[in-house]
């Protein structure tokens, strides 16, 4: 078989359904919240997370609720800017947090989001 790739033939690849069973990514698509705002599958890496988690576990806020207001607050940001990578700033708890949403190819072609903080890639 011939390979194309000027850089040669793929030694290993990390895949995304990989970074979810380790933890280093969450599915956020198990909440119906997420299901009802995005057609995508959608994760968020575990510093994300870590901000949701905490703002439920010490602020006695909700899951439904941060991702509710995440993804409203997006749906705000593509409103005035497009492309593939949106930054975007949102009250979780009762900290106002930086993120940015990427759409783009999963482990397919498939486009998927992912939810990390502006320094993560």
């Amino acid at each position: 078989m011939e390979n194309n790739n000027p850089f040669g033939e793929t030694i290993y690849s990390y895949t995304r359904a990989q970074a979810i069973d380790d933890g280093v990514l969450v599915d956020l698509s198990q909440f119906a919240v997420i299901r009802g705002h995005w057609k995508l599958q959608m994760c968020c890496t575990d510093a994300v997370w870590g901000i949701i988690e905490t703002a439920v576990l010490r602020e006695g806020k909700d899951y439904e609720g941060i991702l509710h207001d995440i993804s409203m607050t997006a749906k705000l940001a593509i409103g005035r800017k497009g492309g593939d990578t949106l930054r975007f700033q949102c009250v979780v708890g009762s900290s106002l947090r930086s993120f940015k949403l990427h759409c783009g190819p999963g482990d397919t072609p498939v486009p998927v989001l992912t939810l990390m903080l502006p320094d993560e890639d």
